[in-house]
């Protein structure tokens, strides 16, 4: 019996050693090191004039020829984050391939260049289907659309492109980047 009171006491001892290091110490860590960065902690939310837009780290849509527009999404009906995921469509894929070209003669037209200038991210969707980030091709694409539309100078649009554009991660890391949310934000601020 005296064997059975023993395993008994040590289970009781590490269920409370447990719950202290699971329940209080691991959370409050979490919490801690999420306030040393607030701003990924708390979602990475993007403020114009004190009033919330949205995320940097999430894909949304957005309508008119005076924005910069994102890529394509798979995610329900248009970035929506509930419907997150891929197409699961593969290259050879007749209905992909429709897709796809129906989408780099919608873009070739809105922006009036040649098929061979789309860029792809402009007519595939990301695999989560809410990419924030589009390449500075095809950013670049847009730059003389946005400007045409929102009476603004190139050379301005162009730059704002440039401040919401990051390189590689550590140097080498993936490609260049620019944050759609970020570029409309500017240029809304510029109205």
């Amino acid at each position: 019996m005296t064997s059975f009171v023993r395993q008994c006491f040590a289970g009781l001892r590490l269920l409370l050693v447990l719950t202290v290091l699971l329940g209080l110490v691991y959370p409050l860590g979490v919490y801690g090191a999420g306030r040393l960065m607030p701003d990924h902690a708390d979602g990475s939310l993007l403020e114009v004039d004190g009033r919330v837009v949205g995320s940097r780290l999430l894909g949304q849509g957005f309508d008119g020829d005076q924005w910069l527009l994102p890529r394509p999404s798979a995610a329900g009906d248009g970035y929506d984050p509930l419907a997150s995921g891929a197409s699961n469509l593969g290259p050879e894929n007749t209905d992909l391939l429709a897709t796809v070209t129906d989408r780099r003669d919608a873009v070739a037209e809105r922006e009036g260049v040649e098929l061979a200038a789309v860029p792809a991210d402009a007519v595939t969707a990301s695999g989560s289907g809410l990419d924030p980030h589009i390449s500075p091709a095809y950013a670049a694409l847009q730059a003389p659309r946005i400007a045409r539309e929102r009476g603004l100078d190139l050379a301005v649009v162009l730059g704002v492109i440039d401040d919401a554009t990051t390189g590689r991660d550590l140097g080498f890391l993936g490609e260049p980047t620019v944050n759609v949310l970020q570029v409309n934000a500017a240029l809304a601020m510029l109205d």
